[in-house]
């Protein structure tokens, strides 16, 4: 690999949450570039179709079924792609959940559900694979990824979102001090805060003030898609060697906040 150079031929990558939406996506664009890519999320089901159509694509994928808050399945996991696929050199750890719902409701289910998914299920994530992305960013002119998927709730404030938003600013606030750590090695850290986007993460809010709001937003102008999303983790990793988009936001052009 050159230092100019912008193909994902080669690559080995692993995608978290890669059952549906913005995991899906993304692993089909990396698919599509030329990477090899292990899929994980928990339904299996979901990852064997997900593959099959990477593979009728021309394209390699390994689906691995994984509950990323369970740490010693993620260290199992992580040992199984690198003996299948190779030493893995671009994470996009994407699972998360979004549980929204007014504070006095003390949904303490949700807040542990969210804290689990989209905190603890990150950090092991990250104690698995970066050790994978040192060793091969310090190859022959070496590059390793590691993209993690926030929200603009890390920086905006949204009415019954206090634990969501409060995650994932810690996932936008991670990702800043785990490029200063890794940077100088050569593995680039991202985090990208995307808008509203129209995928099964809103399927899971239970909270009926926060479903009329999203819908009302689906209907006052057009949302991201998954897609939209997959094309810039893509961008992110096809960069050269010395450049590092480190935070990223994708807005809906319409989105005000």
């Amino acid at each position: 690999m050159t230092n100019d150079t912008t193909s994902l031929a080669g690559r080995v990558a692993v995608v978290t949450g890669a059952s549906s939406g913005i995991g899906a996506a993304t692993a089909l664009a990396l698919a599509a570039g030329g990477a090899k890519v292990a899929l994980t999320a928990r339904r299996q089901d979901r990852l064997d179709a997900l593959a099959a159509q990477i593979a009728d694509a021309g394209g390699e994928a390994l689906p691995l079924a994984l509950d990323v808050t369970d740490p010693d399945a993620v260290q199992r996991v992580a040992s199984l792609v690198g003996e299948r696929l190779g030493r893995v050199d671009l994470v996009f750890a994407n699972a998360g959940v979004m549980l929204p719902a007014p504070i006095e409701e003390l949904r303490r289910d949700q807040w542990d559900r969210q804290i689990d998914l989209n905190l603890k299920g990150l950090l092991y994530t990250v104690e698995a694979f970066v050790p994978s992305l040192v060793a091969a960013a310090a190859a022959d002119d070496g590059v390793a990824d590691l993209v993690l998927t926030s929200s603009i709730a890390a920086q905006h404030l949204f009415p019954n979102f206090a634990v969501y938003s409060a995650t994932k600013a810690f996932v936008s606030h991670l990702g800043d001090h785990l490029r200063t750590e890794l940077g100088p090695q050569f593995v680039r850290t991202a985090a990208i805060e995307p808008g509203i986007v129209a995928t099964e993460l809103q399927s899971h809010v239970t909270d009926a003030g926060v479903q009329a709001w999203l819908a009302g937003a689906a209907e006052s102008m057009e949302l991201l898609v998954a897609e939209d999303v997959a094309r810039v983790v893509a961008f992110i990793a096809a960069q050269p060697r010395h450049v590092n988009l480190s935070h990223v936001r994708v807005m809906p052009t319409q989105q005000e906040a």
